[in-house]
């Protein structure tokens, strides 16, 4: 039994496709050319558009969005070029983790 359960155990962390590695990250971007009411709406909805992005909330205040995401899936670079493609361009700001 002890040696069944081991290779049991051994199979599955030998598995393709283990998402050991993956993790949540979250980005807070700069992001320029928001001058109006409907543009945090059209930043928001052009990153989460990108997949792997969990959660994009916008500050049209601060002229900042903060973004969760699973870095398994995407990088804070194709979240930005979203964001540019849109007509915003956008940075991570220093203070982002």
């Amino acid at each position: 039994m002890k040696k069944t359960f081991c290779t049991l155990a051994l199979a599955t962390a030998l598995m393709p496709g283990a998402v050991a590695l993956a993790s949540e990250r979250t980005v807070t971007f700069v992001v320029e050319n928001m001058t109006c009411a409907s543009c945090p709406y059209i930043v928001k909805r052009s990153m989460a558009a990108v997949p792997g992005v969990a959660r994009v909330d916008v500050s049209f205040t601060a002229k900042t969005a903060t973004v969760t995401f699973d870095d398994a899936k995407t990088a804070a670079e194709a979240i930005a070029a979203a964001s540019e493609k849109a007509g915003y361009p956008a940075k991570p700001s220093s203070r982002s983790g």
